[in-house]
């Protein structure tokens, strides 16, 4: 084998793992990101199942408890109360961000809805 085709397979095997650890850059990059993404959704439906099964819970008792009720009327004071629990429970309210996690930090667009309908 001569010299200079060795050196240029060196090279071009150089190259190849270059552009092979840029895809698995690429690849632990997007696992990254899905991990994250999974762990968010199973965090979420957790809640969701929670909340609902509390829910299924209080409906349970109250049909027990009342057998037959006119529908009530929704107070707009309990609306804004559930949009403050969600706020607290970890989620945007706002027109901006509605529904995605606030990952532990205050959101200004929420606050500033919040106190809105508080006043």
């Amino acid at each position: 084998m001569k010299e200079g085709n060795f050196l240029d397979r060196v090279m071009e095997f150089e190259q190849q793992l270059e552009s092979m650890h840029e895809q698995f850059r690429e690849l632990m990059g997007f696992v990254a990101k899905m991990t994250e993404e999974n762990h968010s959704l199973q965090l979420e439906n957790h809640h969701l199942r929670t909340r609902l099964e509390e829910l299924s819970e209080t409906t349970e008792t109250l049909n027990e408890q009342q057998p037959v009720e006119k529908p009530r009327k929704i107070d707009i004071g309990e609306g804004v109360d559930n949009l403050a629990r969600i706020y607290n429970e970890g989620y945007h309210v706002c027109n901006v961000h509605y529904g995605s996690s606030r990952k532990g930090e205050d959101c200004l667009f929420c606050l500033s809805f919040l106190s809105k309908q508080h006043a």
